[in-house]
């Protein structure tokens, strides 16, 4: 395997971008939850990962404390990471999981640096930070309460229920700055996502999850993703969806068409002519081009779920609009010390 990009300090003998054998701790639990899967405990170099400036992202930072994710979302685009590992974006992608056990300290000295400059973070847009592995790590309590001790933004996209042991963590950053939370649930067919993300929580208890935020008074977003073309796009299941988003308290939902990028791609159409051969030559149409669906197909898809979304009472999110927990506080009278408000955008 290559280690290099994520080992805390560079082995010098022999070559350079590998671990030696002890610097890397590998461990199996024979639990029902973990069995089959392997986990290899690492201490990173950095945490902070700044995003290409080609990426359609719209966040310049990431935190990933894993690669690899049990979730073993068919369709996942992170899949390729695992080949920079020389680590199978298959099976391998969903069983064997790193973890940068030193994610918290990690953080925490790279917020204190002089050179940072509070800018926004994005969690979960790689592997979900709240895969099940995490329920063993505890990595992302020391993350958000890092991040809440410096108040700097940030936000986290999941499918996993496990955010809520951390809500109060999140209620105490929400108090100090701008976060987000956005659940991710691209449909509510039960086959469909028995087949496609086997390992996550199924879409009601996602949705429970957005539920529990509202109630808590943290203001949830539903990313409706993937749309699966031919699979989960036809009116009624889209209708179906938007309306179990809205019913669960959602403050706004963004769908997003299925892409299949290198080492996704392969994956998918696997799974695809084992499960549904037919669509198989209507994928290879579709996707022709690229890794993204076509431009009218991607602008149907949004435009029939903005319109079931103004129905059911709840929008597309709006730049920014995701990360607003509560209206800003007034001015006080007189200033007090504490930790500083950071603006976001």
């Amino acid at each position: 395997m290559r280690w290099d990009n994520l080992a805390e300090n560079r082995s010098t003998a022999g070559n350079s971008a590998l671990f030696a054998a002890d610097a890397v701790t590998t461990r199996t639990f024979d639990t029902p939850e973990f069995r089959g899967i392997t986990f290899h405990e690492i201490r990173a170099r950095s945490i902070l990962n700044r995003v290409p400036g080609a990426s359609r992202m719209p966040f310049e930072w990431t935190v990933n404390p894993y690669r690899g994710c049990t979730h073993a979302c068919v369709y996942c685009f992170a899949r390729k990471t695992h080949s920079y590992l020389d680590l199978d974006t298959g099976i391998g992608f969903d069983s064997q999981i790193v973890v940068k056990v030193n994610a918290a300290e990690l953080l925490q000295r790279e917020l204190a640096s002089r050179h940072w400059r509070g800018e926004h973070i994005a969690m979960g847009t790689n592997v979900d930070c709240y895969q099940r592995a995490e329920g063993r790590y505890r990595l992302m309590p020391g993350i958000i309460a890092a991040l809440r001790d410096r108040a700097n933004p940030f936000s986290i996209l999941t499918k996993g229920t496990l955010i809520l042991r951390d809500l109060e963590l999140l209620r105490q950053a929400a108090e100090v700055t701008e976060i987000g939370v956005s659940v991710s649930v691209g449909f509510t067919d039960r086959e469909l996502w028995r087949t496609v993300e086997p390992g996550t929580p199924s879409p009601e208890r996602r949705l429970d999850v957005v539920r529990a935020l509202t109630d808590a008074g943290i203001g949830c977003s539903v990313l409706m993703a993937p749309v699966i073309p031919f699979l989960g796009d036809r009116p009624e299941q889209l209708r179906t969806t938007v309306a179990a988003i809205a019913t669960a308290g959602a403050t706004s939902v963004t769908p997003l068409v299925l892409h299949l990028r290198p080492g996704a791609r392969e994956w998918y159409l696997h799974w695809l002519g084992q499960h549904h051969p037919r669509l198989v030559p209507r994928y290879e149409r579709m996707y022709a081009d690229g890794s993204y669906a076509p431009t009218w197909y991607q602008r149907r898809i949004t435009r029939q779920v903005h319109e079931l979304a103004d129905e059911f009472g709840i929008g597309p999110a709006h730049r920014g609009e995701a990360r607003r927990i509560a209206p800003d506080p007034a001015p006080a009278a007189t200033p007090e010390s504490g930790p500083t408000q950071l603006t976001l955008l």
